[in-house]
């Protein structure tokens, strides 16, 4: 396997794509280093609004993004989410590029499972490697950790601090940045060595799945308890070059909470001044993209990030189309919405111990009477993040009272208003781009 040096971030076989034509723009490809935006669709029908989105703006388009968990929680197949895709695309007479995300990888089998299908933009998540303690531990613990990893062989003993302690690296103008102190080198060991180690074995797998077509992978840490410092950025992007492996993007935990389905919360000075140093490692790294995950709905930020990271950027949205499908219901057909209200209220205890919310059920009243109903549950933050994360058992087995199935009622919906939710999928996710780019909304 060699590097596309015409196409950094890009990992390519010189040669035909093995019966996958990599140059019809009916078929995914990769993007590159140019800006993008990931378009989530957990229904299979979001992806004419999303089209009508992005049309006209600076963003290449990932109409086909799912992770295995979403697959799991709305009981599709890898197949299905390409298919309505390029349907969709092929009907909307889409003919520039677009990529297809396989969100959020785990296993040699959720690669392959994924690459077969013709995804070709790769997420490694390595989160179960991350030791979020690191940075609190003190140094009889942290030497029992990082002893852990070595007996293991995810890191090799001496290598960091031979590699990087004592050492100044000239970042950017008026941007350096020195390991002068062997404990916080070894936190960030410690707390990041497991997970390189694991992305370089992801990475190695998605390139045998893939055989001699066209891929690009992005490694993700942001679903990760404690935000990345810039030293620890630093750390992993010099040893993901170290390593050989060379992401299109990378996910960080940046400061501040990006919680699921609304507005970012947090100092937004404190942010910009960080992410700017995070943008000026990348370059220095890669150059490789910064990846926003949980992006939907973080409006106050977008004009930071639009501008400071240029054409090195990346954002990934998922849940907010499938919040605009549920605005649909509410204003078509009131009963519907009530009763999905309802369930998601009875579920969301349960549901939102995988997600990173902050809602409580006595935030938004219960009582479906009043006009405002649709204003508490899809502007309203906690109302939003109720439905938001328990989408997987409003899907898979979720029923009415009287036992009707909510998917295929939504569906139902759905497709009988199809242009109502293309209006509101491109003007809600048209706002995103929008600020992105420094446009006013």
């Amino acid at each position: 396997m060699a590097e596309n040096d015409a196409l950094p971030g890009v990992w390519s076989i010189v040669g035909v794509c093995g019966g996958w034509n990599c140059e019809m723009k009916s078929d995914p490809e990769v993007l590159g280093l140019k800006r993008s935006f990931g378009f989530g669709d957990r229904l299979g029908l979001a992806t004419p609004g999303h089209i009508e989105a992005v049309s006209g703006t600076s963003f290449l388009p990932i109409f086909a993004q799912q992770s295995v968990r979403e697959l799991e929680r709305t009981d599709r197949e890898p197949t299905e989410v390409i298919a309505a895709a390029k349907s969709a695309l092929s009907s909307g007479g889409w003919d520039g590029p677009w990529g297809a995300d396989a969100d959020h990888l785990q296993t040699q089998r959720d690669v392959r499972r994924m690459a077969s299908a013709g995804f070709c933009f790769f997420t490694i998540d390595p989160s179960s490697y991350v030791n979020n303690a690191a940075e609190s531990l003190d140094p009889h613990p942290l030497q029992v950790a990082y002893d852990a990893l070595v007996k293991k062989g995810l890191v090799r003993r001496g290598e960091a601090e031979d590699l990087y302690l004592g050492k100044t690296f000239e970042i950017a103008e008026g941007l350096s940045i020195t390991f002068d102190d062997p404990k916080t080198l070894k936190q960030a060991v410690v707390k990041y060595g497991g997970a390189l180690s694991f992305t370089k074995r992801m990475a190695g797998w998605i390139g045998e799945a893939c055989h001699d077509r066209s891929f690009e992978v992005e490694m993700s840490v942001d679903e990760t308890l404690t935000p990345t410092t810039v030293q620890e950025h630093l750390f992993v992007g010099l040893e993901l070059k170290r390593l050989a492996v060379r992401p299109v993007s990378v996910a960080l935990r940046f400061i501040g909470d990006f919680e699921k389905g609304i507005d970012y919360k947090g100092d937004l000075e404190a942010f910009e001044a960080e992410y700017a140093k995070h943008v000026a490692i990348a370059k220095h790294c890669g150059p490789y993209k910064l990846s926003i995950h949980s992006g939907s709905d973080k409006f106050s930020i977008y004009p930071v990030i639009g501008r400071l990271s240029g054409e090195h950027l990346h954002v990934k949205t998922a849940g907010t189309s499938y919040l605009e499908a549920l605005r649909v219901v509410s204003r078509t057909d009131r009963a519907l919405f009530s009763d999905i209200v309802g369930f998601c209220r009875s579920r969301y205890e349960t549901d939102k111990a995988t997600y990173h919310v902050s809602a409580a059920l006595g935030d938004v009243p219960d009582n479906t009477a009043g006009d405002d109903f649709e204003a508490w549950y899809l502007e309203h933050p906690s109302g939003r993040q109720i439905l938001h994360v328990t989408y997987g058992s409003v899907l898979v087995g979720g029923q009415r009272p009287n036992g009707a199935h909510f998917k295929e009622a939504i569906l139902e919906n759905l497709a009988a208003n199809g242009d109502l939710y293309r209006e509101l999928l491109a003007k809600h996710l048209g706002k995103h781009l929008a600020l992105l780019e420094g446009r006013a909304v």
